[in-house]
């Protein structure tokens, strides 16, 4: 049988890094889980056995460690494009990815004050962020992913399509909750030291926003980025409706002014979007 490799990319996944800045007072902390893909000219390593052009992953993992000890990785952007030319050097690699968890820790707060030294995890919120190289140069994407959101009022969703399978009804006052994924893909150039400032105006739009619809909200959290940030060309927002329904009482003989629900978590509505410039 006539076969032919028509593409592949090897690296080594999940690579914990946590550095703790010691010549700072208070101490700072960054907690990453780092992914190492490449491709290239690697079809003999996969059809002969040859190594010969086969970087190791173990070295990969290496690689990450030793240029994580002189890099002060205050933008986890700036050190996945230091790794990505890195191994874009290397022989018989054409494409370099290298992808990027950072996992968020808050100060403790005793005493009325933040802990010089000790931190918090409130939640599953992180930031990502994606660097590609190639030929052509790098690429970068960052952004937040289980951003969870929710407000109790200025949410509303009527004048939907009806068939002959609709049983929803109209509302103009439900709560609306989500947990925000967000990429957004940075110009040449772009300032990586105001990544917070987008998380703040995608959180605050949510609060703000006079919701017609998740789409409506949705739309309008990209559009706050895109106007704040001139180093933002896109911004993909991907975000879960996390049902809460009204919970019928008149069988147990009660009213429900709209103040209690079951929130629900299967099924749920995913509404997705790419706003560009």
């Amino acid at each position: 049988m006539l076969s032919e490799l028509t593409w592949n990319r090897y690296g080594k996944s999940r690579v914990r890094l946590v550095k703790v800045r010691r010549d700072r007072d208070p101490h700072e902390l960054v907690d990453l889980s780092i992914d190492v893909q490449l491709e290239g000219d690697f079809e003999a390593v996969y059809t002969d056995g040859d190594n010969r052009a086969c970087l190791a992953t173990d070295t990969m993992k290496n690689t990450v460690y030793a240029l994580a000890r002189h890099d002060p990785l205050h933008h986890v952007e700036s050190f996945a494009l230091k790794l990505a030319d890195h191994f874009a050097s290397k022989l018989a690699v054409s494409r370099v990815r290298i992808s990027a968890i950072e996992y968020r820790w808050d100060r403790i707060t005793a005493a009325g004050r933040p802990h010089p030294h000790a931190f918090i995890q409130n939640g599953p919120e992180h930031w990502t962020t994606v660097v590609t190289r190639d030929s052509n140069g790098a690429e970068v994407i960052s952004g937040v992913e289980e951003l969870v959101v929710l407000k109790t009022t200025d949410s509303a969703f009527s004048g939907f399509t009806r068939d002959a399978f609709t049983t929803l009804p109209d509302t103009d006052d439900r709560i609306l909750a989500t947990a925000v994924t967000a990429l957004w893909r940075y110009r040449q150039g772009a300032d990586f030291s105001k990544r917070r400032l987008i998380r703040q105006l995608l959180v605050e739009t949510f609060a703000d926003h006079q919701s017609r619809s998740v789409q409506h909200t949705l739309y309008a959290m990209a559009e706050a980025v895109l106007d704040a940030r001139p180093d933002v060309k896109e911004i993909t927002i991907k975000m879960p409706n996390r049902h809460h329904l009204l919970v019928d009482l008149k069988p147990l003989g009660l009213d429900n002014p709209n103040e209690i629900f079951v929130a629900t978590d299967q099924p749920y509505g995913l509404i997705e979007a790419t706003v560009s410039r």
